[in-house]
């Protein structure tokens, strides 16, 4: 590991001299115990006469230390300073070429995203420092990309950037926040690689169309040519400098909403889950009294014929015609159904109040079911 070249890119994106020193491996070890009671002490740095000590590797018998004055940072910036040189040392047990310079990127925007959750924060703005070695001033795309799959398919970064590239036939940002969870930033550019000559077609176009065929495709992509079963979730443009942390907080909670409320749906965009994101802040006891109250015979009404006919018949706006052909029925046979589903709870979806409220008990019922 190049603990100069570590020592330079974090004195840029603090904005303050980082010096190295060397300790006795076990004059810190003492040091170290003595510390344990320090507010904010997290076992990878502590304070020694007016400076910061941050322990970066074990060297047979001594310590390598990054040392910086107290006062120069604050404790989110010392946390952040901890959680670099903590993947640093498990990138150093990989092998020299593993690792390149944008890769090294990549990853020091992971680190401070990840500071930031484990800090609990729900808004930040990125250091000059970081936006500007990644060149995120500009608008882009993120898109949240979770491999569901087991530990032992792990899939590796570059092959992973190598597919979005080849896909998208543009340069792509991949930062990693989890072995299996991946942060993917494209230009604006890319809603408009598929458009060519159907220019009066691409004009109606809403941006959610546009972003929602980017998603389906890339998601189709990766679950043939990637490691298999995968989910994506996709957020508006943004301008990372000032929110990137904000969208990689809500594509999260995106993608937790799709996985809650749309088992078996792999694609989520947060514009499709407004219904269900007010919903999962119900609170579970009113959530089970509002079942209770508006249907009464739960198993007979949901089940899983009815279920299927109910929700195509929302996704087509309760248009019966239409729901029919979805579905492969003869029109009278749809109405047969919705008929029998008013008698057994008396609540006709045909109309705009007993819809909803069966919309919201379908959600809700996905859910205790599971519980």
């Amino acid at each position: 590991m190049d603990w100069e070249q570590v020592r330079e890119q974090l004195e840029a994106i603090l904005n303050t001299p980082v010096q190295t020193t060397r300790w006795a491996w076990e004059a810190w070890r003492r040091e170290a115990e003595k510390h344990k009671a320090e507010p904010g002490y997290e076992g990878g740095s502590l304070i020694s006469e007016g400076r910061l000590l941050f322990l970066a590797q074990k060297e047979g018998q001594e310590a390598l230390l990054l040392t910086i004055r107290a006062d120069a940072i604050s404790p989110v910036e010392r946390r952040l300073v901890e959680l670099t040189l903590e993947n640093r040392q498990t990138q150093d047990k990989k092998p020299p070429s593993i690792i390149n310079e944008e890769e090294r990127k990549a990853g020091m925007v992971g680190d401070w995203l990840r500071t930031q959750q484990e800090l609990g924060l729900t808004q930040a703005e990125m250091p000059d420092a970081l936006v500007s070695q990644m060149s995120l001033y500009s608008k882009k795309i993120p898109l949240l990309l979770y491999g569901d799959y087991t530990t032992s398919r792990r899939a590796h970064d570059r092959e992973l950037k190598k597919l979005l590239e080849s896909f998208f036939d543009a340069d792509m940002t991949l930062i990693p926040l989890t072995d299996k969870e991946w942060l993917i930033l494209g230009s604006e550019k890319i809603m408009s690689m598929d458009s060519g000559d159907d220019k009066e077609d691409s004009d109606s176009e809403t941006l959610e169309d546009r972003l929602a065929a980017i998603g389906y495709g890339l998601h189709e992509m990766l679950e043939n040519e990637w490691v298999g079963e995968c989910h994506l979730a996709i957020h508006y443009p943004i301008m990372p400098a000032k929110s990137l942390y904000g969208a990689v907080l809500q594509l999260r909670e995106t993608m937790m909403l799709g996985r809650t409320y749309h088992v078996g749906s792999n694609m989520h965009m947060p514009w499709e889950l407004q219904l269900e994101r007010l919903v999962h802040l119900v609170p579970e006891a009113e959530k089970a009294s509002f079942l209770e109250h508006v249907l009464k015979r739960l198993d007979v009404a949901f089940d899983a014929e009815t279920m299927t006919t109910l929700e195509q018949f929302f996704q087509l706006d309760c248009n019966v015609s239409e729901t029919a052909k979805k579905l492969y029925i003869h029109r009278n046979t749809l109405l047969y159904r919705l008929d029998k589903f008013k008698q057994e709870t008396g609540l006709d979806v045909r109309t705009f109040n007993n819809a909803v409220l069966v919309k919201i008990a379908i959600l809700l019922y996905k859910v205790t079911k599971r519980k």
